[in-house]
């Protein structure tokens, strides 16, 4: 399995189960008034969590993928997705509105994708629900979502093998957002792994400790 992120919540994750089943999923794809450059995304199957413009430009998502954008059960090319229904802010979405969080279960490993997670804590249906993780995509730069302090919370109440932070401040972003710095020092992190994707089987994949991998945009 190959996880790249593009900046803000953006991801693709391309997973080979076998020589004959190649499957390519696109989470959340931005549009140029992001300030970030546009990539070139082909795709079998396209998640958006909310519609904000800087999360559903399927325009920009070539292949003719299978759009997914809600709660539900759906099962494409021995890919499990779930979708879950959250909230963009703390007030039960009167502020930012409803988003939906991802699980997708592929090769054996299990990937959760948060969102614009805007609450301070899961419920207890919503970790249920979840299940066990083995890599958490996560927002952690504040204004708009869940901050660096509450984004520790939540990752606490998962338990993830590996952590992805996500939607931060990076260079050519016009939206402002807090920079990793602030997640990375609650974590007591000084020198995080950086790469420029992830590659990786389920047996990379360790219960003894959890890991940060940021990855470059």
């Amino acid at each position: 399995m190959n996880i790249t992120w593009y900046g803000q919540s953006c991801f693709q994750i391309s997973s080979t189960q076998n020589k004959d089943n190649h499957v390519s999923i696109v989470i959340d794809p931005f549009d140029e008034n992001t300030g970030l450059r546009v990539p070139r995304l082909q795709a079998d199957i396209v998640l958006i969590t909310h519609d904000h413009h800087d999360h559903n430009n399927i325009k920009a998502v070539s292949g003719q993928p299978l759009v997914i954008k809600g709660p539900g059960e759906y099962d494409v090319k021995r890919v499990f997705i779930q979708g879950i229904s959250g909230y963009h802010d703390n007030a039960q979405g009167a502020q930012r509105g409803d988003i939906t969080i991802y699980t997708i279960e592929a090769e054996g490993i299990r990937l959760c994708h948060l969102a614009d997670l805007g609450q301070k804590e899961l419920s207890s249906i919503q970790l249920d629900k979840i299940g066990d993780v083995d890599i958490l995509m996560i927002p952690v730069g504040g204004v708009y979502t869940i901050d660096a302090a509450e984004a520790v919370k939540v990752i606490a109440q998962i338990e993830p093998k590996i952590i992805i932070p996500m939607h931060y401040k990076i260079p050519k972003l016009k939206i402002e957002l807090h920079n990793i710095d602030k997640f990375l020092k609650s974590l007591g992190i000084k020198k995080p792994e950086s790469l420029p994707r992830l590659s990786i089987k389920k047996k990379d994949i360790s219960s003894e400790e959890t890991k940060t991998i940021l990855l470059q945009p």
